[in-house]
């Protein structure tokens, strides 16, 4: 189920990039805040990496992640969240597709 592994990175404004804390990921993570069934497939791993199945679509989860750490007050105005898969490419839609 947790075929990928995601690097969650915070960008400050200078551009140097920091793991963003497992307690934090983690907190996105859980169902009832995000609401969203389409990131149950995900699994905070460590400090800046989350495991994840391959029908989460890296686009929707740093938009999503960006938008709570934001309401959390984990990311400063001027910073912005990182979100890439490490080692492999992200599958399309059509390869997910049972």
């Amino acid at each position: 189920m947790f075929e990928r592994s995601i690097s969650i990175q915070r960008i400050d404004a200078s551009g140097a990039a920091y793991p963003c804390p497992i307690r934090q990921i983690d907190n996105f993570a859980m169902r009832n805040f995000t609401n969203d069934s389409v990131f149950d497939d995900t699994l905070p791993a460590a400090d800046g990496l989350l495991e994840a199945g391959h029908r989460v679509p890296l686009d929707r989860l740093q938009a999503a992640m960006e938008d709570w750490f934001r309401r959390k007050g984990y990311l400063k105005p001027e910073e912005r969240l990182e979100v890439r898969e490490l080692g492999g490419r992200e599958l399309t839609p059509r390869e997910v597709e049972p």
